[in-house]
């Protein structure tokens, strides 16, 4: 039995045991370490033979380019509806950030001093697309598109090509994001490549996207030398859900996150013990009938689970503590409900609004925090790409009315030339 109840004595046991999530592969550091290590000594060279053996595809440094006759051609091959489709998503996703984009700040107080704060632009982003297992077109219009909103200048999107083939809806999204920078390459390598540089590939400031183990802890390896969005873990979704709640629906939002990977986690939080049994069984069913059952069934079976609460006070400090990257909130009274969360990556409000609804169309960012670190962390936003600078200017009658406080701090702190630096425009010793 999937389902785990409140009221059970050992519920915060198997509570605890639930949130433990997959650490990833031991002994990557290492691996990883040295790839990077090889990239920045050799450059093309090494991008070449890590792309030649991983991903059994033999490239010349004039090859690592996608060039716009492959970009037109993949426009081509993407159907019409697809095509329509990528287009209103970037539009909306576009919209959305664009409403985000901060404003400058600058006062002047009472004393003359003007202080203020502008925002500025990265000037490059190196944006990561998945190859491997599935390809996910979505993911080039979430990570470029604010990128663009913000202003950035250069973005050059890496994307691997297993055996040589460059999954087309994945370059059809690239178009419709405006990207024209795009390599063949994928993996720690291409972290390496745009973290530090080669020939081919000129660095960038940050890089952002989703990846696999390795590339995940490339990111973390060479953040410092460029910044990062995040270090993603297994993607979650936690579903509040009342009697009002269709379990079919139900089911099939639930195993939405589930056919992700064998590390994702699904998880249904409701006071009706007929509807988890409903949800449970549905589950079972619509299993059978998904093409990845495969993986979403190892899914739910390592990570899913049905909790019954005793009200919703004690669901909303479940949802708390678990901090989901995404909180489905299937209730008549979703917004009583949501006005006590305070952890969560996104939430979708209402039985028209599925998480999946929101990986695609609605216009906030689906690139979320995960494993918790929604207690700390936000989604991918354009404040990803943008700087903040602040700005002074002290008039004469300011400095004579604060430089002596000012002088005064820094001989507290034992930092002379500090004091001297003020002092000696209030000609004082």
């Amino acid at each position: 039995m999937k389902i785990v109840s409140t009221g059970q004595d050992d519920f915060e046991r198997r509570f605890t045991a639930l949130l433990e999530r997959p650490q990833g592969e031991e002994n990557l550091s290492g691996v990883v370490r040295a790839i990077i290590e090889r990239v920045r000594e050799e450059g093309d060279a090494a991008l070449l033979d890590y792309t030649a053996r991983f991903d059994k595809q033999v490239l010349e440094a004039a090859g690592l380019r996608v060039s716009q006759a492959e970009l037109d051609a993949a426009e081509a091959q993407t159907p019409k509806e697809l095509r329509e489709a990528l287009k209103i998503a970037a539009r909306r996703i576009e919209a959305f950030h664009q409403a985000q984009m901060p404003r400058d700040i600058e006062f002047t107080d009472d004393l003359g001093i003007t202080a203020g704060m502008r925002w500025g632009a990265l000037d490059a982003v190196g944006l990561y697309v998945p190859g491997g297992k599935a390809a996910y077109p979505s993911s080039v219009l979430m990570n470029a598109m604010p990128a663009k909103v913000a202003g950035v200048r250069r973005i050059a999107m890496v994307v691997p090509a297993p055996g040589g083939v460059l999954n087309p809806h994945v370059l059809a999204a690239a178009n419709a994001a405006g990207i024209t920078e795009i390599y063949r390459v994928g993996g720690a390598q291409a972290v390496a490549a745009l973290a530090y540089g080669t020939a081919s590939i000129a660095r960038v400031d940050r890089i952002v996207g989703p990846g696999n183990a390795y590339v995940a802890e490339a990111k973390r390896q060479v953040f410092g030398a460029v910044g990062i969005d995040s270090i993603a873990g297994p993607s979650e979704v936690l579903i509040l859900a009342d009697a009002s709640a269709d379990p079919v629906q139900l089911a099939y939002d639930l195993l939405a996150q589930a056919e992700h990977d064998e590390d994702a986690q699904s998880i249904l939080v409701t006071d009706d013990a007929g509807l988890a049994a409903a949800v449970e069984r549905e589950v079972a069913a619509a299993l059978e009938s998904l093409p990845r059952r495969d993986i979403a069934s190892a899914s739910w079976a390592r990570h899913g689970a049905i909790i019954l609460v005793r009200d919703w006070d004690e669901a909303v400090e479940i949802s708390n503590r678990i901090a989901p990257e995404h909180l489905q909130l299937m209730l008549a009274d979703p917004r009583t409900v949501f006005a006590k969360v305070r952890h969560a990556g996104a939430v979708f409000l209402g039985a028209n609004t599925p998480e999946a609804m929101g990986d695609y169309i609605i216009g906030p960012n689906h690139v979320l925090p995960t494993s918790g670190t929604a207690r700390f962390a936000s989604g991918l936003s354009v404040y990803d790409f943008l700087k903040r600078t602040t700005y002074a200017a002290v008039p004469e009658a300011g400095l004579k009315a604060l430089g002596p406080h000012a002088v005064t701090l820094a001989k507290a702190e034992g930092l002379t030339a500090h004091a001297q630096s003020i002092a000696v425009r209030l000609k004082q010793e």
